[in-house]
């Protein structure tokens, strides 16, 4: 009876739980943009025709400028740079996912939200020191940004009430689409105008102004709140009275093994991460290869794909609470629903890619596509572990996005395999196999996945000290 008899649900927009999702939105577009920055001013900040070595490997100036310092570092270096940050970012996951259940958010992600900007105001400096300093920096920045997108999931736990987790999340995972479409538009400019140190300059201010407005607007519990409505505070407490009830207890990990609902999930971020890794890394060789497309309109197609990307995600996140709240369908068939557009609607439009696209516009609808549908994902699975455990849903996010990115990691070592190994016949294994992925992990999904608190992620009456 309690369940069925909340109070009056408080409008969405003007409130403080959708603010605190446009906030965390920024955030996400902030940090992303330091993340990938990097991907187009290294263009800018090495000379890709003399590489003298030294002895240390260091970094050299070699021009004699200081809006646009040039350095040789060779193409070894400069891979080791642009993916270091991503070894920060799998060292910390499953630390931050158990402590985000323990520590308040506001110190956690306040502090690294800073650290991560401080450290991307460093990285010109740090440039003219040595290429070490500059993948020292990128790694802390790993950690930092690590710590951010995977404690985030966490303060859903209690702000979220359960007919808007759709939206409010998409919300804020769309952040993370729309920060390279922006770098990818803005970030020329800047170089060209200003030099390429202030790209990272810009974004490092931008990200410690959020960093300081968090610590002065975000609540962990909303009832601390001191400025929200008391009937937006009674509306989330009442929809969330299930699964906040208490603190959260000791990992039941053996459960958690045997969970096949839980394994649907990883699995599924482990095909979408897959894909994702795959499309986003290789479009471009697929358009030089296929098309012989200049580069420049290869980052202009990259930057519809995350825009098309960020419009998908916010239009699931709608749709998925308007089917929920009509009652249209349970939250488990919403989950599948999302799901299935998410990790099956890339297969198809890949496959159009090897088979029906005849020209450039056909490619570049077919390829836009694949990528953009993808975000269907942000109402499926990848809030599915919040509808089943949300007790340790920071936990489990931080082990599906570990395992993820693993997935991330052997798609795009597996895929530059095969381009060496045979060029003729590349595009279509690379393709198929990742169909194959996809829709293994989709069948398990759509037989295992469930939409209600499991066993083991109820609360225990008689816990131990």
């Amino acid at each position: 009876m309690e369940n069925q008899s909340l109070p009056k649900k408080v409008p969405g927009f003007c409130s403080f739980r959708y603010g605190l999702a446009i906030f965390l939105h920024f955030c996400n577009i902030v940090i992303m943009a330091q993340r990938v920055c990097l991907n187009l001013t290294m263009v800018a900040m090495v000379n890709n025709t003399e590489p003298p070595l030294l002895p240390n490997g260091s970094a050299v100036e070699i021009l004699d400028d200081v809006k646009n310092p040039v350095y040789s570092w060779s193409l070894d270096i400069q891979g080791l740079i642009l993916s270091s940050v991503f070894f920060g970012m799998i060292v910390v996951q499953i630390p931050v996912g158990y402590l985000s259940g323990i520590y308040p958010m506001k110190r956690i992600i306040g502090s690294s939200l800073l650290l991560s900007s401080v450290l991307s105001l460093l990285i010109p400096p740090a440039a003219q020191v040595g290429a070490p300093l500059v993948i020292v920096c990128r790694v802390l920045q790993g950690i930092a940004q690590g710590t951010v997108s995977t404690g985030q999931h966490e303060i859903w736990v209690k702000w979220a009430p359960p007919l808007e987790r759709g939206r409010l999340t998409s919300m804020t995972l769309s952040g993370f689409v729309m920060g390279p479409f922006i770098v990818l538009l803005v970030s020329g400019f800047i170089c060209d105008l200003l030099g390429w140190p202030m790209v990272f300059y810009i974004f490092g201010i931008l990200g410690c102004v959020l960093g300081l407005s968090w610590f002065l607007l975000f609540y962990d519990d909303p009832k601390d709140h001191p400025y929200m409505s008391s009937s937006e505070k009674d509306y989330i407490r009442s929809s969330l009275t299930q699964q906040v009830s208490s603190r959260r207890q000791s990992l039941p990990m053996k459960a958690m093994l045997k969970s096949l609902p839980l394994w649907a999930i990883i699995l599924n971020t482990f095909a979408f991460i897959w894909s994702n890794s795959l499309l986003v890394t290789y479009t471009p060789t697929f358009i030089n290869t296929v098309l012989h497309v200049n580069i420049r309109e290869n980052g202009l197609l990259s930057s519809l794909s995350y825009l098309l990307a960020y419009i998908c995600g916010i239009v699931a996140g709608q749709l998925s609470d308007f089917f929920q709240s009509r009652k249209i369908f349970s939250i488990a068939n919403v989950r599948k629903l999302f799901t299935t557009l998410g990790i099956f609607c890339p297969v198809i439009f890949t496959m159009c890619l090897l088979y029906l696209s005849s020209n450039l516009y056909s490619t570049i609808v077919f390829l836009t596509l694949a990528n953009s549908t993808l975000s269907f994902s942000f109402s499926g699975h990848l809030i599915n572990a919040l509808d089943i455990a949300p007790r340790y849903y920071g936990f489990l996010k931080a082990v599906t996005a570990l395992i993820g990115m693993m997935g991330g990691l052997i798609s795009s070592a597996v895929a530059g395999l095969i381009l060496s190994q045979d060029p003729e016949n590349a595009w279509h294994k690379i393709f198929f196999l990742m169909a194959g992925i996809n829709v293994t992990c989709l069948t398990f999904y759509l037989i295992f996945a469930k939409g209600e608190i499991q066993d083991w992620a109820k609360e225990i009456k008689n816990t131990r000290l």
